[in-house]
């Protein structure tokens, strides 16, 4: 069989083989309810504690700071439905950016249609927000700003921590106004300070299955004294705020997987930037008309996004796919509706052009001679589609 060259990391990274191991106990003998008050329910119970408690260490927040959900798009929809039905009474307008995940955006769209004021916080042509126009949209009715720390698409890095005093200092020159910050930090676990009081955020989503921890676990952060509303009922697990039976095992797996990914992120990012730089460089000397999207510089460094006039992205992602090569077109285009990407529409770029849009991007197991590998199969694959486009026309 063919060795698969896997650059689609920003969707999804595999388990770490070790964490996995670990956790394989939880699904067999050790498998009680946290629930329950008998001794392995009440050990069961510690498991989870411990971990709430790695990974309040991982982002400098306190441990019942911490909401272990489903999934970093159960963590978005309770940070933006939560906050908002919590504290109607404060005020109905909320302020996201244009380039956010889909967990944000139909979130928001669900509140519009219950009565909220929904406002869109535009972007440039590099995906990046401007402070003063954010500002300029708050009013004495906006309860919640959310803007994603990186984007999941293009891999810009928006300016989080120069927002977050933003809001911080007019919270405190309007004293009777009410306004959180969240932000989905999804993409950043394993590249960037997730020091949630360094950043200065109230609020903040991050997914297990992003840092080499099991998929089906997620986790919202919410700062002491922040009211929110359950969005799933039922018991009092993680202090009513979402019902269901622990998973112990994904819960365990994700708190070991954070630990780790921060323990070498300086290192990690180092090295994938300059694979990075490797691999940009090389497909623009191979590959002129290519387009890069996102900000040249302050862009997650394993993010690499193109668009290629003349190709449909969903054609390069097939061919590539045959010789082994897994990337992404970086929801460029649903396989089903053929909508562009909103976040290529928010940065205005000409929808021809965004058509041939393709991700890649790379994690812990990705080396110099696998982007070589793509550097020399790829041109190819476009050379040939380039033509058949011509044809066509």
């Amino acid at each position: 069989m063919k060795k698969t060259v896997y650059l689609d990391y920003a969707s999804t990274t595999p388990t770490d083989p070790q964490i996995l191991e670990k956790m394989i106990s939880y699904f067999g003998h050790e498998y009680s309810n946290p629930s329950s008050m008998h001794t392995s329910g009440r050990q069961a119970k510690v498991v989870i504690e411990n971990a709430r408690k790695k990974i309040a260490e991982c982002i400098n927040a306190n441990p019942d700071e911490i909401i272990f959900t489903g999934s970093g798009t159960e963590s978005d929809n309770m940070a933006i439905k939560g906050v908002a039905m919590a504290n109607k009474s404060k005020g109905n307008h909320i302020i996201i950016s244009a380039v956010e995940h889909k967990a944000v955006l139909e979130s928001a769209k669900q509140l519009e249609r219950e009565g909220f004021e929904i406002s869109i916080l535009p972007v440039d042509k590099y995906g990046m927000i401007d402070i003063g126009e954010c500002l300029k949209m708050i009013k004495k009715e906006t309860i919640l700003i959310s803007v994603m720390y990186a984007n999941n698409e293009i891999g810009t890095i928006e300016p989080i921590k120069e927002l977050a005093k933003k809001i911080r200092e007019y919270r405190e020159e309007s004293q009777s106004t009410f306004l959180l910050f969240h932000t989905d930090a999804c993409q950043t676990a394993g590249y960037l300070s997730i020091d949630v009081k360094e950043l200065g955020i109230d609020l903040m989503t991050l997914n297990s299955s992003k840092v080499y921890g099991p998929k089906g676990i997620g986790l919202l952060y919410k700062r002491t004294g922040i009211k929110i509303l359950p969005i799933i009922s039922g018991g009092e697990q993680e202090k009513s705020l979402r019902a269901g039976t622990e998973n112990i095992a994904l819960i365990f797996g994700f708190s070991r997987a954070l630990e780790q990914v921060q323990k070498i992120r300086v290192e990690e990012s180092e090295r994938l930037k300059q694979l990075q730089k490797y691999f940009i460089k090389g497909l623009q000397k191979k590959i002129p008309s290519m387009i890069l999207n996102g900000h040249p510089l302050h862009r997650l460094p394993n993010n690499v996004h193109i668009s290629i006039p003349t190709v449909e992205g969903e054609s390069l992602i097939l061919m590539l796919d045959r010789i082994g090569i897994e990337a992404s077109t970086g929801s460029a285009c649903s396989a089903f509706d053929l909508k562009p990407s909103h976040v290529l529409i928010a940065i205005k770029q000409n929808e021809e052009i965004m058509h041939g849009s393709i991700r890649f991007t790379f994690g812990k197991h990705t080396t110099k001679k696998e982007l070589d590998y793509v550097l020399k199969e790829f041109p190819p694959i476009v050379k040939k589609l380039s033509k058949m486009s011509a044809i066509r026309k």
